[in-house]
Order: structure tokens, then C-alpha cells, then sequence
């Protein structure tokens, strides 16, 4: 009664029909788009097919040769040393030494050694007496001849450099006073002394007279 029942149930019919019809659709769409021609491909390629040889293990290394001891030979027994009996050196007889007296020389005298240069003066802070190679005479001056003084006295120093030039001319001493220390000083700056290859003072006197 169930499988009447079964059969002429149409449900059942209408699903078997629909899986029958997507098989052919899906049939017919493989082979429009040619995915049955790749499947026949594949299978027509051929197979290849790789023998794979056996990997044979390496024979296993020979045991070690056994060593072989050989016995030892003990030492040989050492003996005691002996010395040798001491035998006397017969010892010749010594002949008289006649001493020989060897006279001594006379000391040297001693030598005196010369003393040492002594070391030169030191140089004189003022030098005085310095004489000059080139020189220019004062002029007397017209003020003195004015207040009709007729003679006068003036002391000098002088700052001379490494080539002999005047840089500075000091008046130390005048009489009269300020008479005639202008044309000292024009006419020392002038002058030219012996080049000493270094700087020093020197101090020079000038006498006025005037001549009537």
C-alpha cells in the first residue's frame, strides 16, 4: 500500500524529473564552453612514470685494528759509583825567588794650569770722551749775543743707537740756564758716532765763547 502510495505521489516525480533535466544542462554547457574537450585532454596525455632506485646504505666502516702491547723491558739496575783512589801529586821543588827592586821615578811636579781670561769690563752706563766721525758745530746763538753774554757751558747726553745715529739729545747741565740748549740740541742730533752694534748713552761737553 506504501509503494502504490509512493508511485503515484507526483512530488516525488517532479524532483527526479528536475535532476535529470540540470544534468543534461550541465552536459550541454561543458560542452559548449569546451571544458569536456580539456577533460578529454587530460586524459590523453600520457603518463610518465619515474622509477625511483633504492638508496643502498654505505657498508659500515671495518672495526679499529686492536693495538698489540708490547711489554716493557724494566730499566737495568744502576750500580753505586766508585770514586777513584787519590793518588798524591808528586810536588817538584821550588827554586829560591830573588827579589828584584825596581826603582821608583821621581814624582812629576804638578801642573799648574793657566787661569782663566779674565771676563771683560762691563760697559759704563754714561760713556764719556766718545768721539764722533761726523760732526756739526753749534751756532752761537743770537739771544746770547744780545744780552752780551760771552761764554757758556753745556753738558749733553745722548741716545745712540746699534749704527751710531743721535735718537735723543738731554740737557744735564747749563750755564747759563736755557741760553744756549737749543742750538745744542739742533747741532748734536747731527751728529754721527762709530756703529757699536748696540744702543748706549754717551755724554758730551760743548764750551761757548764768542769772539769779540
Amino acid at each position: 500500500m506504501d509503494l502504490a502510495r509512493k508511485q503515484k505521489d507526483p512530488f516525488r516525480h517532479f524532483i527526479g524529473i528536475s535532476i535529470v533535466i540540470l544534468v543534461h544542462v550541465l552536459v550541454i554547457y561543458g560542452l559548449m564552453t569546451g571544458l569536456a574537450r580539456k577533460a578529454v585532454e587530460v586524459i590523453k596525455k600520457p603518463l610518465t612514470a619515474t622509477i625511483v632506485q633504492e638508496i643502498k646504505a654505505p657498508p659500515s666502516p671495518p672495526p679499529p685494528p686492536k693495538k698489540i702491547e708490547i711489554p716493557k723491558t724494566p730499566p737495568p739496575a744502576q750500580q753505586p759509583y766508585v770514586p777513584p783512589p787519590d793518588i798524591p801529586v808528586p810536588t817538584p821543588p821550588s827554586e829560591p825567588v830573588i827579589a828584584t827592586v825596581t826603582p821608583t821615578p821621581p814624582p812629576e811636579p804638578p801642573v799648574i794650569a793657566p787661569p782663566p781670561p779674565a771676563p771683560p769690563a762691563p760697559k759704563p752706563a754714561v760713556r764719556r770722551g766718545i768721539v764722533p766721525i761726523s760732526r756739526v758745530n753749534p751756532e752761537y746763538p743770537q739771544e746770547a749775543i744780545r744780552r752780551d753774554v760771552a761764554s757758556g757751558r753745556v753738558v749733553a747726553r745722548l741716545d745712540i743707537d746699534e749704527r751710531g745715529n743721535v735718537t735723543d739729545v738731554k740737557i744735564v747741565e747749563a750755564n747759563p740756564p736755557r741760553i744756549f740748549d737749543l742750538a745744542v740740541v739742533r747741532a748734536l742730533s747731527r751728529w754721527k758716532f762709530q756703529p757699536d752694534g748696540e744702543k748706549y748713552i754717551g755724554e758730551i761737553e760743548i764750551n761757548f765763547r764768542l769772539n769779540s
